[in-house]
């Protein structure tokens, strides 16, 4: 049996600050494709390409992945090298999709490993790739369904270091203070939980921090409530007391969105 795999990701930021902590590790990538064909039993060799590209599109930044899976010197008459299957397949492109956050990923080489909080993780997307990158991480969402999906990828994985808890943010939950080195939000909005945040930072801790702007709402109507969306330099207020390490506002993509904001900020020590 054989594997051969290529990954397509944007390369320009490890390329320009000569940092492999800005690429995938290629070696991670093996050995997790190696554990799930020795841990499964498939019967068709598409059902095991079809698995290892969802795994590598879900747990790896990259763009799209193409995967030529071969048996070896098949018992079959005529074919003398090898047999096998080979598919082509993209990551979600949408804000809840299945790749780790880009601005998470970007900004890894800010922030050491420690205890981390995924705050309305969703079905964790963030959780796995800093629990990849050696953190421990406490998972919080309201979606019950969305939290066991995160469990047995976490079980299956071999990511002992997550932890999921369900917790609706609207009924004013308790973040404990002074408790997490990274607090990771993405594409959630409760004003009022702001000060929890940053107070539940270490301090040295860094906020990572992206949603929609305002000019989301009204070019697309999403979300379809404009108390969801933030105003223009909104995110810096709401966290005032921290340190900006970065920042950015507008159209991911130019004139076409989506419409966000993005901050990297730190508690002072």
């Amino acid at each position: 049996m054989a594997v051969d795999l290529e990954l397509a990701l944007d390369m320009a930021p490890a390329a320009a600050a000569d940092d492999p902590a800005r690429t995938v590790d290629y070696l991670k990538v093996a050995e997790r494709v190696l554990a799930i064909v020795q841990a499964q039993r498939f019967h068709l060799l598409e059902t095991m390409a079809e698995r290892l590209a969802q795994a590598i599109l879900s747990e790896f930044p990259v763009a799209d992945v193409t995967l030529w899976v071969r048996k070896l010197k098949p018992p079959v008459k005529g074919v003398r090298e090898s047999t096998g299957a080979r598919i082509t397949r993209q990551a979600a492109d949408d804000s809840h999709g299945v790749r780790p956050a880009d601005w998470l990923v970007r900004h890894r080489p800010l922030y050491a490993p420690g205890r981390a909080l995924d705050l309305a993780c969703g079905r964790g997307r963030n959780s796995l790739y800093l629990a990849r990158e050696g953190f421990q991480v406490a998972a919080w969402d309201r979606d019950a369904e969305a939290l066991a999906e995160l469990r047995s990828i976490a079980e299956s994985s071999g990511l002992a270091t997550i932890t999921t808890r369900p917790v609706d943010l609207e009924q004013a939950p308790e973040i404990p203070a002074v408790s997490f080195d990274l607090i990771a939000v993405f594409y959630y909005l409760q004003r009022d939980l702001a000060p929890q945040i940053a107070r539940a930072l270490k301090p040295g801790g860094i906020l990572v921090y992206e949603t929609f702007l305002i000019d989301n709402h009204e070019r697309f109507n999403h979300p379809g409530r404009r108390e969801f969306c933030l105003n223009h330099n909104e995110l810096l207020s709401l966290f005032g007391e921290l340190r900006v390490l970065a920042y950015r506002e507008g159209a991911l993509v130019p004139d076409k969105g989506p419409f966000t904001a993005a901050l990297v900020a730190q508690r002072p020590a």
